[in-house]
């Protein structure tokens, strides 16, 4: 085999992997693990301030990094495939994530054991889980009636969320995660 015949089916083997990422099969998956860590917190002992401090800086960086992917690509691609009148969902996902981001952001101040902490984290969750319902319920099926190549989107998603937590530092004390 021949050295272009090598690379060009590396190439194809990478890019054929990148495209078969479904963007809505992508972000599901997100979700479930975004829960789960809700799920933890809600089981963690009420004195056990670094379990909790990890689990909210854990699902703050999947949540930024999620947002970030969702508002970069998903909804813009969303906006071009979507009927006018189903737009609207995409326009209320973009108020939930800037309220989502007001409520991490108080995670920059507010530590485990501090007053507000734990409630500031269930209103995160329970705005999260209510965005979960309405994507996967409305939005995510609208969007595969859509005919949208949600391959080719979920490949770019894909690589950006790949980009985005590599910057992520593996040692964070800090509650948020700035990604600008």
């Amino acid at each position: 085999m021949s050295r272009d015949t090598q690379m060009s089916s590396g190439t194809t083997a990478s890019v054929k992997t990148a495209r078969n990422v479904d963007a809505t099969k992508l972000l599901t998956e997100d979700h479930r693990a975004v829960q789960k860590l809700f799920d933890a917190f809600e089981k963690a002992d009420d004195n056990d301030l670094e379990a909790k401090g990890t689990l909210v800086r854990r699902a703050c960086e999947e949540l930024t990094v999620h947002a970030m992917i969702e508002e970069e690509l998903l909804y813009p691609a969303a906006q071009k495939a979507l009927p006018e009148d189903e737009r609207p969902d995409v326009e209320e996902a973009y108020v939930e994530h800037f309220l989502v981001k007001v409520l991490i952001e108080k995670f920059a101040t507010l530590k485990p054991g501090q007053t507000g902490f734990d409630a500031t984290f269930k209103v995160l969750s329970e705005m999260v889980k209510h965005h979960i319902e309405e994507e996967e319920s409305e939005l995510f099926p609208n969007l595969r009636k859509s005919g949208a190549d949600l391959e080719e989107l979920g490949g770019k998603m894909m690589k950006r969320k790949e980009a985005l937590e590599a910057k992520i530092p593996k040692d964070a004390g800090d509650n948020t995660m700035r990604l600008h």
